[in-house]
């Protein structure tokens, strides 16, 4: 087995500010995990359920562990609560050194998270995936379950259950109702489903469609996203200057102190706090 190691930067980074979320099969080589632990993604998972054919999945869910109780360090996406393979993947991620955290595929309720936190360590975080309409209805239920992490959106499998476009007014409402139920739950932002194929300003316009609606993380199957995500979703240069300007006029008590203000300061203080720790404030 080879020796994996992990983004330096990416693993400093706490997972409720990963902004890039790399999928990658369990059954892939062990090079190519290697590379995708090595790569800028944010966190990086390691996939049991859709990238990972039903005749692969045992040998695939034992690699997996044995490359975690090696030197690897990921989350992984686990098959959902009405598969036959969902209480085997938590049984064996219970003996896996180097596991982040799970996601937990077409969750539907909230006792599938609590009872997916309970079957693995004490504090092992769940990121419930969105991926159908009863998921959709529940979805603050389930941000408010002991156990959730995250939210994030399925988008694929839910376009699939609900015969909804891919325009993305057609699905303003889901993507709302996830941002709603993660403030409700008090949790980070949601993470939103991938853009399959999509590069440059075609990538760079579904980013814009995730921070408008206030996800704050994105899904990719593809490393050549990546660099394209981790800077569409941090604050840009123009409100990077904005928030240096109003924190010192702050600082030298110049700015007007009308209704707006703390609302304004607020906001300067969390463009300031998430620029340093993407290490683009003094850029």
């Amino acid at each position: 087995m080879i020796q994996f190691h992990r983004n330096e930067r990416a693993a400093s980074l706490p997972a409720r500010l990963s902004r890039s979320w790399l999928l990658v099969s369990a059954a892939s080589s062990e090079e190519t995990i290697a590379a995708a632990l090595e790569s800028e993604a944010d966190s990086v998972i390691i996939d049991l359920e859709d990238g990972c054919p039903p005749d692969q999945k045992e040998a695939a869910r034992q690699h997996t562990v044995d490359m975690l109780n090696a030197s690897a360090s990921a989350w992984v996406r686990v098959n959902g609560n009405d598969s036959p393979y969902w209480k085997e993947d938590l049984a064996a991620l219970n003996h896996a050194k180097g596991l982040k955290g799970v996601m937990l595929a077409m969750a539907e309720d909230p006792d599938q998270v609590t009872r997916t936190a309970m079957m693995l360590p004490a504090g092992t975080p769940v990121i419930a995936l969105i991926e159908t309409a009863l998921g959709m209805v529940n979805a603050v239920a389930i941000a408010k379950a002991p156990g959730t992490f995250r939210l994030a959106f399925g988008l694929g499998d839910y376009r699939r259950d609900t015969g909804v476009s891919a325009d993305p007014l057609a699905l303003a409402y889901a993507r709302s109702q996830l941002v709603i139920a993660s403030r409700v739950g008090g949790l980070a932002g949601p993470i939103d489903g991938p853009s399959m194929g999509a590069l440059g300003s075609d990538l760079v316009r579904d980013c814009q469609v995730t921070t408008n609606h206030g996800m704050t993380g994105k899904l990719t199957l593809e490393p050549a996203q990546i660099e394209t995500i981790n800077l569409a979703l941090a604050p840009s240069a123009d409100e990077i200057a904005w928030a240096k300007e109003l924190l010192e006029k702050t600082e030298g008590d110049s700015v007007p102190k009308d209704g707006s203000y703390l609302p304004r300061l607020a906001r300067a203080r969390k463009v300031s706090d998430l620029a340093k720790t993407y290490g683009l404030w003094r850029k």
